[in-house]
């Protein structure tokens, strides 16, 4: 703890001599705070040993992809075959769709709803059920102004991406409730 306020200390030398040093107090209050009250880096996933290496299917689904990916940033081990994993967690029905949630007075459309929605269950080699079939529906909306077509296509891409992120968060929380 100490070489980590000397070394916040060292980088904080230019800002503290324009600032003066309420700004090198508010920062250190920050990052006690923080520290203190059990904050973790997103991404570390508190999985027990009893329950690696585990096994996520299919493997080209868009919402498995960001599992594995969460997972592996956590060095929690994953298995290749059903046979080596102790967990087998299977997301089924992914799908993606859209539906118009407001229009103007000439019928131009003004906002969209975007939907994800996909089941999941997980279970173990032997074919036991460790959590029951549950179903995930994550919906944003946005609005859709007539300009900049192209871009707002890749808007509705990067909030699929987010929607993805968030059943995935979603599914390894109902995990991580349901095994530990």
């Amino acid at each position: 703890m100490r070489t980590m306020v000397a070394e916040l200390g060292r980088l904080l030398t230019p800002l503290t001599a324009k600032r003066g040093p309420f700004a090198l107090i508010l920062v250190l209050v920050a990052s006690l705070a923080t520290s203190a009250c059990g904050f973790k880096l997103r991404g570390q996933l508190d999985i027990p040993p009893e329950l690696n290496p585990i096994l996520i299917q299919p493997r080209g689904s868009q919402v498995a992809t960001e599992m594995i990916q969460r997972l592996q940033g956590s060095q929690v081990r994953l298995a290749a075959r059903p046979q080596d994993a102790r967990v087998i967690v299977r997301i089924s029905n992914e799908n993606r769709s859209s539906r118009v949630v407001a229009v103007d007075r000439n019928g131009k459309v003004l906002a969209r709803e975007l939907h994800l929605g996909l089941t999941f269950d997980a279970v173990a080699p032997d074919g036991k059920q460790l959590v029951q079939q549950q179903s995930i529906d994550v919906v944003r909306s946005y609005e859709n102004p007539d300009v900049e077509v192209l871009g707002k296509q890749l808007e509705a891409e990067m909030i699929y991406e987010d929607m993805v992120s968030d059943a995935a968060n979603r599914i390894l929380t109902r995990l991580r409730a349901a095994l530990l």
